[in-house]
């Protein structure tokens, strides 16, 4: 077996319980009976003998100094929880630890207003950020040299991913995992955790106020999306699912994006494309195939919506996914098998 993913979680006062919860969730429970791969989480501190204090009168108990983080245990990923308060201190030894992660080729990420740190240590000048939406004016105004975008839910830029507020966090981590394990480690993790795999839309659905409306009108848009999930590849207009809802299309699109923050055609495609990595990685169906079951209709409207998506094409996403996943046996010559 692969030596486990390792990911370091940098404990300083002043972190928020939710996110060094999260990261414990998705890096710091054991699931490989379901197929997922083991990771090892490591908890840096500049003193590892003393608790963490959090809000709420918990604590966090390092287990890794962070002046011997490289030297102990290599790590693949640094994490940096949200921060109470924008303004608060950050150790010197933390920033210290995030610009030697970065300058080693590290990736480093945030949660929330972790990303306050991250522009402390001078890894947001120059890249395109994001944090929860109440903070982006400030880190805007704090880190000129940065392209602060208040609406995306998480962004990478060069090796630096940062998240916006709270549920964002989880997110950016489950994505970190499928981009590092794939659709389906994600996936079993995220059902692990009753949360969605994945989120289309922005911050902006949560910045502006709902419009109120009836629960019948949520429940119809939920059957609607679950019946359009079930059936993928048939070929779904907004007129076809407004039918469904019992709405007029006009009114179906306006609470459609009301409710997931992005439009029908957008959410279709993005689940799609989610499913359609699923088939890569878990069956050896020819791309034709996996397209026809997906719902894009043909191998090359799928290769187009995956150069979008995710900057790759249908082909090389299963051969990488494959690499990652093959056991010795496997590297000896036997295929793979199709489930």
């Amino acid at each position: 077996m692969a030596a486990p993913q390792r990911i370091a979680l940098l404990a300083f006062p002043g972190i928020r319980a939710f996110d060094v919860s999260v990261a414990t969730e998705v890096w710091g429970t054991d699931r490989r009976d379901r197929g997922v791969p083991p990771f090892t989480l490591l908890r840096a501190a500049a003193d590892p003998a003393a608790p963490v204090p959090l809000r709420g009168g918990l604590s966090l108990t390092p287990d890794t100094p962070l002046d011997r983080l490289d030297e102990l245990t290599p790590t693949d990923l640094v994490l940096v929880p949200g921060i109470e308060d924008p303004d608060a201190d950050v150790p010197t030894p933390v920033l210290d630890a995030l610009r030697r992660a970065h300058t080693a080729g590290i990736t480093v990420a945030s949660l929330c207003a972790g990303a306050f740190v991250l522009g402390r240590a001078g890894l947001l000048d120059g890249r395109r950020a994001v944090t929860h939406w109440r903070h982006a004016r400030t880190l805007a105004d704090r880190h000129p040299l940065a392209t602060v975008e208040p609406e995306a839910l998480f962004i990478e830029d060069t090796g630096i991913w940062t998240s916006a507020g709270t549920a964002a966090g989880i997110d950016l981590c489950l994505h970190l995992v499928r981009t590092a394990h794939g659709a389906e480690v994600a996936a079993t993790i995220a059902r692990s955790m009753v949360t969605a795999p994945f989120r289309t839309g922005t911050q902006a659905q949560f910045i502006e106020r709902p419009t109120p409306r009836a629960d019948r009108d949520a429940d119809a848009l939920a059957a609607v999306r679950a019946h359009a999930l079930a059936h993928l590849d048939e070929a779904h207009t907004v007129t076809s699912l407004a039918a469904r809802a019992g709405m007029s299309p006009r009114s179906f699109a306006r609470h459609f994006q009301a409710t997931t923050g992005t439009t029908p055609a957008r959410w279709l495609i993005a689940q799609r494309v989610a499913a359609a990595q699923k088939l890569l990685e878990r069956t050896d169906h020819p791309l034709p195939e996996v397209a026809r079951r997906a719902g894009f209709g043909s191998e090359v409207t799928m290769r187009q919506h995956f150069a979008s998506h995710l900057a790759t094409s249908p082909r090389a996403y299963r051969q990488a996914f494959r690499r990652v996943a093959r056991t010795p046996s496997q590297e000896a010559g036997s295929s793979p098998i199709a489930r």
